[in-house]
């Protein structure tokens, strides 16, 4: 049995945040709902795009320019413009999953460092945890814009360990994204995949070392 991680590495977008909500704002500016998730995979792909090609943006400026361009062919109710603010704004105001307080929770009781990793801002991450309430759970909350590159690119994991003075190999990954359990794991650390669809993991990328249906199955794994 492999030891217990030193420090758990949590992405947030989506592994913590639930960004169900969006929809809503989307639907609410007369676009169809269905947009948010064409919106957050069009920010990935031109975050990963410009990673891959030696670039780098910030992601509130590549959210900002995918949502425009899902805009554009819908009939909205209000001008783009605000009509992109307005979707933009319930970004920040998301909340945690329901099984995340308790699974944060259980790690820190037991003595496990906690941290973010982020292709988004820390910003974003320190307001989301702290109004759940869980935010002097985390040691750190790191973005990727102080890393050479995003995640999954080896440099952003990289990046997390140095941060936290271990070894790469004493970090455990926990997300909900396959690409990003990929990343980690080519890098060296350990993973734990979040499968709250409860979706077939691609048999293309590298297998996550654990895998649950909500944070605190996964960190009662962990803890065993």
């Amino acid at each position: 049995m492999e030891p217990r991680p030193g420090v758990i590495v949590f992405d947030v977008n989506e592994t913590l945040s639930d960004m169900a909500p969006m929809a809503g704002r989307f639907a609410d500016v007369g676009a169809p709902g269905l947009l948010a998730t064409v919106w957050f995979s069009a920010l990935l792909r031109d975050g990963f795009a410009l990673t891959a090609s030696g670039g780098r943006e910030s992601f509130a400026r590549l959210a900002r320019g995918a949502v425009e361009a899902v805009l554009a062919g819908a009939s909205l109710n209000r001008p783009a413009a605000e009509a992109a603010d307005y979707v933009l704004a319930g970004f920040g105001e998301l909340g945690v999953h329901p099984d995340v307080p308790d699974g944060v929770r259980l790690l820190r009781e037991n003595g496990v460092r906690l941290i973010t990793l982020s292709n988004g801002s820390a910003d974003v991450a320190d307001r989301l945890l702290s109004r759940a309430g869980i935010r002097g759970e985390f040691e750190h909350l790191l973005s990727v814009e102080d890393a050479p590159a995003w995640k999954p690119a080896p440099a952003a994991y990289a990046y997390a360990a140095r941060a936290c003075s271990v070894p790469i190999g004493h970090m455990l990954l926990v997300a909900v994204h396959p690409w990003d359990i990929h990343g980690a794991r080519e890098a060296g650390m350990r993973t734990g995949w979040i499968n709250r669809r409860q979706a077939p993991y691609p048999g293309y990328f590298a297998a996550p070392d654990l895998q649950a249906p909500d944070l605190g199955t996964l960190a009662r794994q962990i803890l065993s």
